[in-house]
């Protein structure tokens, strides 16, 4: 690795790139965790897949919300309402996650969380929410989303639990417990026990734990907001150059269209089962996560209201699509400089169908086309005007992140199952006979 990347590396790693409060990464809830449905630390690895819990029918489930203190109270959160909307968004983009300098944030746009928090399917009562009774001011919130999961062999109806945020100033309050558990209990009122979620801090158990990786797209900006510096021996020019992605992608590729949704759903299927976790979706889910956050307009670049790119690979013969990739747009406001806010892209799922041709995997050619594949990602996530692009040590990333100038991080991302056991799934490191990253097909927003 160069200077300039492990400059940068170092720079961006600071930021703590996922869902957990800074209350609950300073004072991990051991106490709250050791009375929850999840494996408790030290317990054997199980040995079969399965609840902890039994499911209950829906009158056994507690009726009544949980108790609040006096001064608050709940509200469902309407996320498809543009009022209510903007109120999770104030929250989050004031409140969520900051780097260890508070000198930057996310900044989720409305688009985001609605398209994050609004699949096909969507529960409007799992978006829940804390308001000050006296003026009604939110003041923190969760969310859980349905999702079918496969875990090893055996297919799971759950939820997709996120967002838990509370105000700074309710940190002493003691929310977060109270507020998991109410969305367990709107969640179980559905008929659905098991949730996966993700967390910075190490609570009772990971079933996983995954890296952060980050490759610098516009190093002169990032050298402006104080990301980095310029190494002994090296100048900016130097830095940019080893950075610099070709104009133009090396793959056919075009956005992917409505006519697309079957063959990629198809294709999307058939990869997702080389990883021991990953999700199931229909038509309808592949549809949106691929195709709604598009945004309004066409042509190069970031259009109006932008949240995902989703690219596609045609085979002219046969009109199948034979590769495609996604990654979404989530931008951090910075704090003390003059650029309002770094651009990041995240790389999301993609998939191609060498993985299907005998021994692609293990003569390199697999490995090669994805780092074609995402090659291509990071030109078109250049071309709009994103900073930096993030992925995580998941799915096939691992053996290309280095050759495609990915620094690694110092985040770590743990990944949790709620009421389902199952031994370790590979994420940064090997589990037995299964390589990094072929444990977890499952990206969380």
């Amino acid at each position: 690795m160069s200077d300039a990347e492990e400059t940068i590396r170092q720079a961006l790693a600071n930021t703590q790139i996922k869902d957990v409060t800074r209350e609950n990464s300073r004072k991990p809830t051991h106490k709250f965790w050791e009375t929850q449905p999840v494996p408790q630390i030290g317990d054997e690895p199980p040995l079969e897949d399965g609840w902890i819990e039994p499911s209950k029918p829906r009158e056994e489930v507690r009726q009544e919300p949980y108790p609040l203190p006096n001064e608050f109270e709940w509200t469902t959160v309407d996320i498809t309402d543009p009022v209510q909307n903007k109120e999770v968004h104030d929250l989050l983009s004031l409140h969520y996650v900051e780097d260890i300098n508070a000198s930057i944030r996310f900044k989720y746009s409305a688009e985001f969380i609605r398209w994050a928090l609004t699949p096909p399917g969507f529960f409007p009562q799992w978006h829940v929410g804390v308001r000050v009774s006296a003026n009604k001011k939110l003041v923190a919130f969760i969310s859980g989303v349905p999702m079918s999961l496969r875990v090893r062999g055996k297919e799971i109806a759950a939820s997709e639990v996120n967002y838990i945020c509370i105000h700074k100033k309710l940190r002493s309050k003691r929310l977060a417990p109270v507020l998991i558990k109410e969305v367990t209990r709107q969640i179980n009122l559905q008929g659905i026990f098991q949730a996966i979620y993700t967390a910075g801090a190490v609570i009772p158990t990971p079933i996983s734990v995954c890296q952060y990786y980050h490759r610098p797209l516009n190093v002169p900006k990032l050298l402006a907001v104080g990301f980095t510096s310029v190494p002994r021996n090296s100048t900016v020019a130097r830095m940019t150059r080893i950075h610099k992605l070709p104009d133009a992608t090396t793959l056919k590729v075009r956005p992917m269209e409505e006519k697309d949704v079957d063959s990629v759903a198809e294709l999307f299927a058939r990869y997702m089962e080389r990883f021991d976790m990953a999700p199931l979706m229909t038509l309808a889910e592949i549809r949106h996560n691929f195709l709604s956050g598009q945004g309004s307009g066409s042509g190069p670049g970031r259009q109006p209201d932008q949240v995902t790119w989703t690219y596609v690979v045609e085979n002219p013969k046969t009109h199948k699509i034979s590769d495609f990739f996604s990654f979404y747009y989530l931008p951090s406001t910075v704090l003390r400089s003059a650029h309002d806010l770094i651009e990041a892209g995240y790389l999301y799922y993609y998939a191609t169908d060498v993985a299907f041709q005998d021994g692609a995997e293990a003569d390199g050619r697999l490995k090669s086309r994805l780092q074609t594949l995402i090659g291509d990602a990071l030109i078109i996530a250049h071309r709009a005007k994103m900073d930096v692009f993030n992925a995580i040590t998941l799915m096939d990333n691992v053996p290309i992140l280095n050759d495609l100038k990915f620094g690694a991080g110092d985040g770590y991302l743990n990944f949790y199952l709620y009421n389902w056991r199952t031994a370790k799934l590979a994420g940064m490191e090997d589990e037995g006979e299964v390589k990094a990253g072929k444990g977890i097909g499952v990206v969380m927003l």
